[in-house]
């Protein structure tokens, strides 16, 4: 199998080398082996990385993506990834509709157009329910 050193790892991950280091550091990578004096990983290293930073964007904790890599691709491995991940869309759907809810709010700043923050009846927040 190939190994790639860790700048090869992190620029074909997108991820900084300090980042690859602490995740080892975890135990989210496998411990890295030493060729010449660098860390090395197998090119297989690439697709782990991009399941942390997936798991990461979605809102899944080190510690949680921790537990999610520890059991592999065993059958309770994969109930406990769907478990979790079922536990996680509500989160996802509310941050989506804050998210809504933001972008909305600045298209209507938009659409009004005064731009004059001070007395913008938009940001006006007097009758606003406490």
């Amino acid at each position: 199998m190939r190994s790639l050193p860790i700048s090869e790892i992190a620029n074909k991950a997108g991820v900084r080398a300090s980042a690859l280091r602490y995740w080892e550091e975890r135990g989210l990578l496998p411990g890295a082996h030493r060729e010449g004096g660098r860390r090395v990983w197998p090119a297989t290293t690439v697709r782990r990385v991009a399941l942390i930073k997936m798991a990461q964007r979605v809102g899944f904790s080190l510690s949680e993506i921790t537990q999610l890599l520890a059991g592999g691709t065993t059958p309770s491995a994969t109930r406990q990834w769907r478990d979790m991940a079922t536990r996680k869309l509500p989160e996802l759907d509310q941050h989506i509709a804050q998210t809504q809810a933001l972008r909305q709010a600045v298209a209507d700043c938009l659409e009004c157009g005064c731009m004059k923050f001070d007395q913008c009846v938009l940001l006006d927040t007097t009758d606003a329910a406490p």
